[in-house]
């Protein structure tokens, strides 16, 4: 299993960004797919996460409100539309696929399958 991720960028504070990740097969360790980010000296952290089959979104506290992801199964991609971007989105972000779907999907260790890192930065 691959996840592409891609989609990150340079936008100013209130600015928007869509990073979307495909992955390369659904299977059945892959039952939903989130993101992820992380700033340098800091642990990876949760920022959203969404299951295949019943669409049962999770948001961080900083994203809700503000991001929203969506999944299409056809295309077996997961966008994250991230809207009022602030300075401290800043981070490189990481999209990831586990084979759960309960509430542990909050949790960077409950994912197998990482993909590359797509960088946002908002500048103020």
């Amino acid at each position: 299993v691959q996840l592409q991720a891609s989609g990150g960028g340079l936008v100013q504070a209130g600015g928007s960004l869509a990073p979307s990740c495909v992955i390369s097969q659904l299977t059945t360790s892959t039952n939903s797919m989130g993101w992820f980010r992380q700033v340098p000296g800091k642990d990876r952290e949760f920022v959203a996460t969404i299951t295949w089959r019943a669409g049962k979104r999770f948001y961080a506290d900083a994203a809700k409100g503000r991001f929203t992801i969506t999944r299409d199964s056809a295309k077996k991609s997961v966008v994250l539309q991230m809207n009022g971007l602030r300075p401290e989105d800043t981070a490189v972000y990481y999209c990831a696929a586990s084979a759960f779907v309960d509430n542990s999907i909050q949790h960077s260790s409950s994912y197998r399958y990482w993909g590359q890192e797509t960088e946002v930065t908002v500048s103020s």
